[in-house]
């Protein structure tokens, strides 16, 4: 018998989608990064090559884990283009 529109596909259950299983750890590790950065609010010396700050350790946290996000982005980006080279 033919499939009518009422009908619908298995429903794949929500943790068990690529998506999701590809963001979670993103999640679990960026919340527990977010609470280690909020919970340091001392202020230090930073030293920028040449002149010295002083700031929130939660800022300096906070920009040395954003830069991190940065790099693995660019590197995760640059890893994919590679492979579609390579399959040419």
């Amino acid at each position: 018998m033919a499939e009518t529109s009422t009908e619908h596909k298995a429903h794949t259950p929500f943790l068990s989608r690529p998506g999701v299983r590809r963001l979670a750890p993103f999640v679990l590790i960026t919340a527990i990064a977010l609470v280690f950065v909020f919970e340091n609010q001392d202020s230090i010396k930073v030293r920028l090559l040449i002149p010295e700050v002083t700031m929130p350790l939660w800022g300096a946290l906070l920009i040395a884990w954003g830069l991190g996000i940065l790099a693995c982005a660019f590197t995760v980006r640059r890893r994919s283009s590679r492979h579609k080279r390579r399959q040419k």
